[in-house]
């Protein structure tokens, strides 16, 4: 059974940093990439960053220069380092996976993973 929990969430100035973490349990996917996504109240599901188990990285363009995403294969924990935070960031922030790295790499990230956490939330103020 695959288990995603999320944690690092916290409520921050705009310009703060936060580092999200996710631990992955019951989940192999070798070929597979790992995601964010985020979703703001009223507003639809937004993927953040992607890492294919190729390497290369993706991101949002909202994002990018802003976020990095990265894993730590020996304890399969996802992380998102978050910096120069602004309000607009503010949502629940999830780990998803369930996507082959090849999907992930098609195209901008995407909110479309079959598998996510119960998430973290993110509040930056002005």
């Amino acid at each position: 059974q695959i288990h995603l929990v999320e944690s690092g969430g916290g409520a921050v100035q705009a310009g703060g940093s936060l580092r999200l973490s996710c631990v992955a349990t019951g989940y192999r996917g070798e070929n597979d990439c790992m995601a964010w996504i985020r979703q703001a109240p009223e507003k639809e599901p937004e993927g953040v960053a992607v890492l294919p188990s190729t390497g290369n990285t993706s991101y949002a363009a909202s994002v990018k220069g802003r976020f990095t995403i990265s894993k730590d294969n020996a304890k399969n924990i996802l992380y998102l380092q978050m910096s120069s935070l602004k309000p607009e960031d503010t949502a629940m922030y999830y780990c998803a996976v369930g996507r082959p790295s090849w999907w992930c790499l098609a195209g901008p990230p995407s909110s479309d993973f079959p598998y996510r956490g119960q998430g973290t939330q993110v509040t930056v103020s002005p």
